[in-house]
């Protein structure tokens, strides 16, 4: 809620000081008293305070892997922002609860014709649609259920996140091999390797 950062804040950035060890007003002291609607200055003088950015990286990145990457990188050069908590908070609340999400859905599913789009709560016996006859398909892919199950794990790998994490990561993996099946290994090309 200041106006202008003092000197002894600019100082104490040059000497690589603990945010903490830097008195600055904020509005949190300010909560619950006359102050807290009156004199709230700002640092940096705006035409609009509408303005800023309309389209952010997370949506203009194209993968989930690029979005991914980009957060952690994000989250290593910032030293208020603890990496390791960053992927931990991101397979906890993100990629498990999906994966997890989607695997209960996939037990519940409906079907559907690719034709007419008529939903089935059991595929109809005679393997095609009644209406129709239209081919009949599931309506949650197995490809949205382990889309983030690889990148959850070697997050976890990558930093070193509680063994509890790993565990519950290696337990949804042999969840969803005990539906699907175990992935098969992809051959690769001699060219991976010159």
């Amino acid at each position: 809620v200041v106006w202008k950062y003092s000197l002894e804040f600019y100082d104490a950035c040059l000497q690589y000081k603990q945010p903490r060890d830097i008195a600055i007003e904020q509005f949190g002291k300010r909560l619950n008293t006359p102050e807290q609607y009156e004199k709230i200055g700002f640092t940096h003088s705006i035409s609009d305070i509408n303005t800023g950015v309309r389209c952010s990286a997370y949506k203009t990145l194209p993968s989930m892997e690029d979005k991914l990457k980009g957060q952690m990188d994000l989250a290593e050069k910032i030293r208020a922002v603890s990496a390791v908590d960053v992927a931990r908070l991101v397979i906890e609340k993100h990629f498990l609860k999906d994966i997890k999400g989607n695997l209960r859905k996939f037990s519940q599913q409906e079907f559907r014709c690719v034709k007419c789009n008529e939903k089935y709560r059991r595929p109809p016996l005679i393997g095609k649609c009644i209406k129709c006859g239209g081919r009949i398909i599931f309506t949650i892919s197995e490809g949205s259920i382990i889309k983030y199950l690889e990148p959850a794990i070697s997050l976890a790998e990558k930093y070193d996140l509680p063994s509890y994490l790993k565990q519950s990561l290696e337990l949804t993996k042999r969840r969803v091999e005990g539906i699907f099946g175990k992935e098969k290994e992809k051959q690769i090309g001699l060219g991976k390797w010159f």
